[in-house]
């Protein structure tokens, strides 16, 4: 694949972030921020107050569309991300899902107190984001690349044990190290769900999918290799055998000095980069002519300015040669002013 990108036989394409992906370097990097479809937008709390809850919202086609496509109609973003949330998985996988009011997700049981063969699968909880998927895809301009999406296996499993979010994901970890057997059980359980969910984003119209992996940083390098790598490695294995025209992006958030093995390993098609690595360190500590996504902090964002304006310019100035993406190094925070955003799709495009 490498070798293809240097001899310049990448497919020509008139979506500018697709053909990054698939290669081909642009003169101004195409823009999308992650979480572009949110809390910031005044139009998107206007519609989230009349659907009641966040979960509802996401299993809602004609609203999920909705917000999905909001920020492509205000900035005109090169990029479309699909509104849903990592969560859907266990929640496909027979775990009860629920959003606290301003303490976020549940799940029961939690399987750090129950097996995973107590749970009864119910996959038809996965059709209506197919069925966004497919009115997002033939609501989009042509020219906007429609990004699909799942969590990734180690991120997806620490909610999964512990029944809730956690700041060290120490249940998750005590289990792997614990019971690595049982937790290997609800790694691959996720995988392969994961791999019939992307591949039914795909098939209903996105033209690219990303692996989250929010909380990859936090395993030792041991555990990195069989919790993130290793089940990241297999989707993108298997995924390609099925869609082997459809990017992969990896978000491996906090991996720090382990990207450029995660880059390797994996077979992703581009890395995306969190706003602690150097880019100029991840361009030259990555494979040569490998894609790469991100990685303005999004609090630069929120801050405006001259620390925007430098911030921005650094991250353009960092990757000569090599297809970029601009996006955040993670997702964009719900005081972010919508001038700032306006400003910087200004300056990323040369305006």
């Amino acid at each position: 694949m490498y070798e293809e990108r240097k001899r310049g036989r990448v497919k020509a394409s008139p979506k500018s972030l697709l053909a990054v992906l698939r290669g081909a370097r642009q003169e101004r990097p195409p823009l999308w921020l992650m979480r572009q479809a949110g809390r910031y937008l005044p139009e998107y709390r206007a519609l989230r107050e009349t659907k009641g809850g966040f979960l509802e919202l996401c299993y809602d086609p004609e609203a999920a569309a909705e917000v999905t496509l909001q920020p492509i109609r205000r900035f005109g973003f090169d990029g479309s991300i699909l509104f849903s949330d990592i969560l859907v998985i266990p929640h496909a996988l027979g775990q009860n899902l629920w959003f606290e009011a301003g303490e976020g997700p549940r799940l029961a049981p939690p399987l750090v107190d129950s097996a995973l063969t107590s749970l009864a699968a119910a996959h038809q909880r996965l059709d209506p984001v197919y069925a966004t998927v497919a009115r997002v895809a033939a609501a989009l301009p042509p020219e906007t690349t429609f990004l699909g999406f799942a969590g990734s296996p180690w991120t997806v499993a620490t909610y999964m044990v512990a029944g809730q979010g956690s700041k060290d994901q120490a249940a998750a970890r005590r289990m792997a190290f614990g019971d690595p057997e049982a937790f290997q059980a609800i790694i691959d359980a996720i995988v392969d769900l994961s791999i019939t969910y992307l591949s039914g984003q795909i098939e209903n119209g996105v033209d690219a999918v990303q692996l989250f992996d929010s909380w990859a940083g936090s395993l030792s390098p041991a555990q990195y290799e069989r919790w993130v790598i290793a089940p990241n490695a297999e989707i993108v294995r298997r995924l390609k055998a099925l869609h082997p025209d459809t990017p992969v992006i990896g978000f491996p958030k906090g991996a720090g000095g382990k990207l450029a093995a995660y880059a390797r390993e994996t077979g992703v098609d581009a890395v995306g980069l969190d706003e602690t690595v150097d880019p100029a360190w991840a361009d030259a500590a990555l494979p040569p002519h490998l894609p790469v996504q991100g990685n303005l902090d999004p609090l630069a964002l929120v801050a405006g300015g001259a620390a925007l304006d430098s911030a921005i310019d650094r991250i353009l100035a960092a990757f000569p040669d090599r297809p970029h993406i601009f996006n955040l190094g993670h997702g964009i925070v719900p005081d972010t002013p919508i001038a700032h955003v306006e400003h910087l799709i200004k300056r990323v495009r040369g305006g």
